[in-house]
């Protein structure tokens, strides 16, 4: 029996001594990615600073070897490793070599993550909504009423909702205005500006949109994907002007509203030509979506860039996965043609056969954006009323992991100190 004790207790003093990290690989090893994700979240809710390994398998995960943690990853299905001191050491070692393109980050704090969503919607409405669900990250959802009363400072990371920012619901009219569904959303948008002070549902949607604005400016990160990208940007630049027909808000379209856009206020696009005709299921010519009808689903792909890890941190991190062949995935927008993005704008994947954008990043102010073009990445061609997608069945897509980047990226975000 003392032998059988002292057996153990060297086990146990020989995995405490030499095996005392734990390392999540994120490269074709990894059984379920987007799980991983929840776990890194969950890690760093529990106050315990990680360590994110660029470009080192994929965009491994470095953590403390405890058991809560490994208890977690158990449960959710992740595979990990057991890793000794020495080999820690080894693979910082290999990571810090100038001539490799890694780079060690620590993640520090869980962002605040709100969704900008109307009440009633499922997860499986909107893919960030769905991934975030799946892979067990927590996030609070807002909608017109807490953005205009000012709460977004109470949040690190702001996620937009399909949504049409421009106040023509999504230019559904032509093909869904005698559905039920679309009058009810009509109704409840108009009473709700009206509650909220604004004569059209087109000025609160402005509103919104120069909310969000500031939140940007003044430190917060934004992702969006779909029409809630080049909406949100046409939305801000007719700040002076009408560019909804009657049957949007009451009243005709400013004839001169294409000459009024003003593109100062815009984060990524410029020069755009607006679609006037309001039965037309287009806002610009910034989106790309009809032109991949010269693709097929199979041939429909996009390519992220590579970054340099050391001195392009930021893009690196968001462009984390085990490919840089992402499948294509349409949306109301999907991609953006590239004439009409600004110079500074920086473009992290693209469609090389279209010569289109499809993943993108810029700052503004103190903080920071990213839009991404398309619907659900593992739904090619989205329509209303098409099933939910179920990620049991995709718990690895690229796709999605891109969205995840975007969650964990504020945290490795240095705080600024209160002055």
């Amino acid at each position: 029996m003392k032998k059988f004790l002292i057996i153990v207790f060297l086990a146990l003093f020989a995995q405490q001594t030499y095996a005392s990290q734990i390392l999540i690989p994120m490269d074709n090893r990894q059984t379920n990615h987007l799980k991983a994700y929840g776990v890194a979240f969950w890690v760093l809710e529990h106050d315990v600073v990680i360590e994110w390994l660029l470009n080192y398998r994929g965009g491994a995960f470095l953590m403390p070897y405890l058991n809560s943690i490994e208890e977690q990853l158990i449960i959710k299905g992740v595979s990990y490793e057991v890793v000794a001191d020495s080999r820690v050491n080894a693979i910082k070692t290999e990571i810090a070599n100038p001539e490799v393109n890694m780079e060690v980050v620590q993640l520090e704090v869980a962002p605040k993550i709100a969704v900008y969503t109307p009440q009633g919607k499922q997860p499986w409405d909107d893919a960030v909504t769905l991934v975030l669900t799946y892979a067990e990250i927590p996030y609070t959802e807002i909608y017109d009423t807490e953005v205009i009363k000012g709460q977004l400072p109470e949040f690190d990371w702001l996620h937009l909702h399909h949504e049409d920012f421009t106040g023509q619901y999504g230019k559904f009219y032509n093909a869904y205005k005698s559905y039920p569904w679309y009058k009810q959303q009509v109704a409840e948008l108009e009473a709700l500006a009206s509650e909220l002070g604004y004569n059209k549902v087109s000025e609160m949607k402005l509103g919104v949109a120069q909310n969000i604005r500031n939140f940007v400016v003044a430190g917060g990160f934004l992702f969006t994907m779909c029409s809630g990208t080049d909406s949100f940007d046409i939305a801000l630049a007719a700040h002076g002007t009408d560019i909804c027909e009657v049957m949007y808000d009451g009243d005709p379209m400013d004839p001169k509203c294409q000459e009024k856009l003003d593109y100062q206020m815009t984060f990524a696009f410029e020069d755009f030509t607006l679609v006037k005709n309001p039965l037309e299921y287009e806002y610009s010519n910034i989106d790309a979506t009809n032109d991949h009808n010269k693709l097929t689903e199979n041939t429909d792909k996009f390519m992220l860039f590579e970054f340099s890890a050391k001195w392009d941190v930021v893009p690196t991190m968001l462009t984390q996965n085990h490919t840089n062949v992402i499948n294509g995935f349409m949306g109301q927008t999907t991609d953006f043609r590239t004439q009409f993005i600004k110079p500074n704008v920086l473009v992290m994947g693209e469609n090389k056969t279209l010569g289109t954008a499809r993943y993108i990043h810029g700052e503004l102010g103190n903080g920071t954006w990213t839009f991404y073009g398309g619907h659900d990445p593992e739904d090619y061609r989205h329509l209303v009323g098409d099933p939910p997608t179920d990620l049991n069945l995709y718990p690895n897509s690229p796709g999605y992991r891109l969205i995840l980047n975007n969650i964990l990226f504020p945290a490795a975000k240095k705080k600024k100190q209160k002055t």
